[in-house]
């Protein structure tokens, strides 16, 4: 078991991380360049959280499409890929999901678009509730401007009764509502020009009765990314705000870390802790790189010491 770690706990470009722990394995998901013969998504094994070895691609998809965000959920002995894929500019992406026997695949891509009727969906997040239940919390643009929400991507929810399948009666959980979740200013998007704000990659914890989404707020590749939260009774809300208002659970360290963010959860090893899994850019902007840090909480208040770029006391 590994005693310290110092982030990143990868060498290579490994954004969006997601961790899925099976019959205790870790093993890892991210957004990177593919391979040479069309593998897309890494995935890494690992023991501890800390050291960790390639394992291949997830599914093998050719062509010149971008593939965005990978989550995977088990369930009835398959797991289950949840991505998006779609143009470089990202205005066409759409959600898919792919099958496999094994965590570290190859997982087939089942065929169908799991929300069709929009132009833009990304950062698939399922969750399964204590009943059992499946949901899964996704982002969409939104172009109204409502209450205090600002133009732009947001996350929203549906129930999935089946792995493949969404019932079609997608839910608000957030839209970007402050400052620091800007993207860009004059963006051009659907035959408009926008001051054009994000929260994305939703990653959903149950803690006290309650349920935490975790979401990502401002421009992927800037220092004003960062890590906030909303709260709900239910998976399908209605959700509010954090308490502390506005301001990032997580965000840029000065000189050190830039762009903490979009982020899941795993537990310690031994089961004792929760871990945060997230993405960072280096100072010299050259990769976002795999990181981990755990998440404390306070009451019903979660924090965490990351970003933390030296030595620290490993997973137990």
């Amino acid at each position: 078991m590994a005693t310290t770690y110092t982030n990143p706990v990868y060498p290579e470009i490994m954004a969006d991380p997601f961790v899925l722990r099976h019959e205790g394995r870790y093993y890892a998901y991210g957004t990177a360049p593919g391979s040479a013969a069309g593998g897309r998504f890494p995935i890494l094994g690992s023991s501890d959280l800390v050291h960790w070895e390639h394992l291949g691609y997830a599914i093998d998809q050719p062509g010149e499409d971008h593939f965005w965000a990978p989550e995977v959920a088990f369930a009835e002995g398959k797991f289950y890929l949840y991505y998006s894929s779609g143009d470089e500019e990202g205005r066409h992406h759409k959600l898919r999901v792919a099958v496999a026997d094994d965590p570290a695949g190859p997982f087939v891509d089942a065929g169908v678009l799991l929300v069709p009727g929009q132009p833009f969906s990304i950062d698939a997040h399922p969750f399964r509730d204590h009943d059992g239940q499946w949901y899964l919390y996704y982002c969409v643009d939104f172009l109204e401007v409502e209450d205090d929400h600002r133009v732009g991507t947001g996350i929203v929810v549906d129930r999935m009764p089946e792995m493949t399948r969404l019932e079609g009666k997608p839910v608000l959980v957030a839209r970007p509502h402050a400052d620091w979740h800007l993207f860009k200013r004059g963006r051009a998007m659907y035959d408009a020009v926008y001051d054009w704000h994000t929260v994305e990659g939703a990653s959903v914890l149950r803690h006290g009765g309650r349920y935490y989404c975790f979401y990502s707020g401002g421009a992927w590749e800037r220092e004003n990314y960062g890590v906030s939260y909303m709260v709900a009774d239910h998976p399908l809300g209605p959700w509010e705000r954090a308490p502390e208002g506005t301001g990032p659970l997580m965000g840029s360290r000065a000189g050190h870390v830039i762009g903490p963010g979009h982020n899941s959860f795993t537990v310690s090893p031994d089961g004792s802790q929760t871990w945060i899994v997230y993405h960072a850019w280096d100072v010299a902007m050259t990769g976002r790189r795999m990181c981990i840090d755990p998440l404390v909480w306070e009451g019903d208040k979660p924090t965490t010491p990351g970003p933390t770029w030296t030595p620290q006391t490993g997973p137990a």
